[in-house]
């Protein structure tokens, strides 16, 4: 199975840099002053099996049939190009964009999902999950804000895992620490709610910061859910103004990313 394959080379990779990747992080930022260039296609083809691939999923949602795109494409771009500019992975440059339900889904180890506290799973995209996490599979979530949202998310993941619950992590936790040393669990705002408001939060009942994970029966996170944070925001918005990319892209959106990346390629 390719997953497999990637998974053994990434991590190796990803070994090979974790002291290297903090401290050269610094440097690439001093030395950024453009953005990859962006795209409107549809991205992902296929590259050779050494190559991690950032797999954002499309799902059904109640709200609009687009939700699950917010971001994209200049998130995937961004955090693909600065994954691989501060460690030695090499990385598709575009990423890629695929359905819960599609039979490829095994192939990729890592997959994202955006915008969940809008998400309406059918029974077929719930099962399919199911089977991919329990099989190895990790998946990420992000930008959803407040008690409402959580909510929804709540009710569709526990129908892909109704024996299941999200565990509220530490900042002990090594997720926080796997390359990059955080001192306080990530959040950041859109770029717009920070230039409107001066805020890091979107929700008065979203001010608190959590990282909830749901692990396996042998005790592997299979899932993380990022809630009351955009790290998307960060990585698409990271060129816009460089206040913005110091305080929230370089501190907080890429180091998570590369952490959670790194943590669930090697556990």
């Amino acid at each position: 199975m390719r997953a497999a394959t990637t998974r053994r080379l990434v991590a190796g990779a990803l070994v090979a840099v974790v002291v290297l990747a903090a401290a050269g992080w610094a440097a690439a930022q001093r030395r950024r002053r453009s953005s990859p260039a962006s795209g409107s296609g549809q991205a992902g083809k296929d590259l050779s099996d050494d190559v991690f691939t950032f797999a954002r999923l499309r799902y059904s949602s109640w709200r609009s049939a687009n939700m699950w795109k917010t971001d994209w494409p200049d998130a995937d771009y961004n955090l693909s190009y600065r994954l691989q500019q501060v460690t030695s992975l090499k990385v598709h440059p575009e990423g890629k964009i695929i359905d819960i339900t599609d039979e490829n889904l095994r192939e990729y180890p890592f997959v994202y999902i955006v915008e969940p506290g809008f998400m309406e799973l059918s029974d077929a995209e719930a099962a399919a999950l199911r089977r991919y996490l329990l099989g190895g599979g990790f998946l990420m979530l992000d930008d959803f804000w407040g008690e409402a949202e959580w909510g929804n998310f709540y009710r569709e993941i526990r129908r892909v895992f109704p024996d299941r619950d999200p565990v509220d992590l530490d900042i002990s936790h090594p997720i926080f620490h796997a390359v990059f040393d955080l001192k306080e669990k990530p959040q950041m705002p859109s770029i717009g709610e920070w230039y409107g408001s001066g805020r890091t939060y979107e929700r008065e009942d979203g001010k608190e910061p959590h990282y909830r994970a749901i692990f396996d029966d042998k005790g592997r996170m299979m899932v993380l859910a990022c809630h009351n944070t955009d790290l998307g925001d960060g990585w698409e918005r990271e060129g816009e103004d460089p206040r913005y990319f110091r305080q929230f892209s370089e501190k907080m959106a890429y180091p998570m990313a590369i952490n959670i990346i790194f943590y669930a390629m090697t556990h």
